[in-house]
C-alpha cells in the first residue's frame, strides 16, 4: 500500500512529544488523527498539523476511560477505513514520597500510563487485523527499567508498560502486528519547565523520539525492534 493512504494515530498529541509524533508522521505522510483530555487543545492542534496540505484529525478522548478509547478507535475506522499505526502516548507523573503520594493521584497515573495503552491496543488491534496488520508503537521511559525515589506510581506505571508491551507482542506478532516500546531519558518539554528544570538545553528533544519513531515504522516487516532505549547524548556529568 502506498505510504500516502497509511493512517496513524496518537494519543496525548496536543503538544510535546506527542505533538511531534503527529507532525513527523503527517510529513511522511501518514494520515493521522490525534487525541487528547481537552476538546479546545484537540481542535487547535489538528488545525496546526493539519497545515499545509496534511490529513489530519482530531478526536477528545481521555486515555484513562475505556469507553471513550473504544469509541477513538471506532472514529478511526468510520474516519480512515483502517488503522496502520498506533502511538500511545498520552501519560502522566505525579510524584512524591509512597506514604505521602494521594491514592487518587497513584490511581490516576496508572490508569492512564498502564490501562490507557491496554485499552488502546484491546480496541485497536482488531482494526489493525482487517487491514492485515500494523504497527504499535509505546512511548515508554527510561523510569520503566531504573526506579527513584518518589517516583513509584510512575516506575509502577512504566515497569508495567514494558511488560504490557513484551506480552502483546508476542500476542499479536502472528496477526502481522508488530509492537515495540521506546524508553527516551530526559526530553525538554514543558513539563520539564512546570517541574523547575531551568536548562533543558543537554536533554532530548521531542523531535528525537518523533524521528525514533518513524525509523521503527520503516523497519523491513521481517523484523521486530521491540525496545529501543533513547538518551541524551551529553547529560551534566556528576
Amino acid at each position: 500500500m502506498a505510504q500516502a493512504q497509511r493512517v496513524a494515530l496518537v494519543t496525548g498529541a496536543t503538544r510535546g512529544i506527542g505533538n511531534a509524533i503527529a507532525r513527523a508522521l503527517a510529513a511522511e505522510g501518514f494520515r493521522v488523527g490525534i487525541s487528547g483530555r481537552d476538546e479546545k487543545g484537540v481542535r487547535e492542534a489538528a488545525a496546526k498539523l493539519s497545515a499545509g496540505g496534511h490529513q489530519v484529525a482530531g478526536f477528545r478522548a481521555d486515555a484513562r476511560s475505556e469507553e471513550d478509547q473504544k469509541a477513538l478507535v471506532a472514529a478511526m475506522g468510520e474516519r480512515f477505513g483502517r488503522l496502520d499505526v498506533l502511538v500511545n502516548n498520552a501519560g502522566i507523573g505525579a510524584f512524591g514520597r509512597v506514604d505521602e503520594l494521594t491514592p487518587e493521584s497513584y490511581r490516576a497515573v496508572i490508569e492512564t500510563n498502564l490501562l490507557g495503552v491496554y485499552y488502546a491496543i484491546h480496541y485497536a488491534a482488531p482494526l489493525m487485523k482487517k487491514g492485515g496488520g500494523g504497527f504499535i508503537v509505546n512511548i515508554a521511559s527510561l523510569a520503566g527499567v531504573n526506579a527513584f525515589a518518589g517516583g513509584s506510581a510512575y516506575n509502577a506505571s512504566k515497569f508495567g508498560l514494558l511488560g504490557l508491551s513484551d506480552a502483546a507482542m508476542l500476542d499479536l506478532r502472528h496477526d502481522g502486528i508488530r509492537i515495540a516500546a521506546i524508553l527516551p531519558g530526559s526530553v525538554a518539554t514543558d513539563w520539564m519547565h512546570s517541574h523547575g528544570n531551568q536548562d533543558t538545553s543537554w536533554m532530548l528533544s521531542p523531535d528525537d523520539v518523533a524521528h525514533a519513531v518513524c525509523d521503527l515504522v520503516r523497519f523491513p516487516d521481517r523484523a521486530i525492534p521491540s525496545r529501543l532505549d533513547l538518551r541524551p547524548s551529553r547529560p551534566p556529568k556528576k
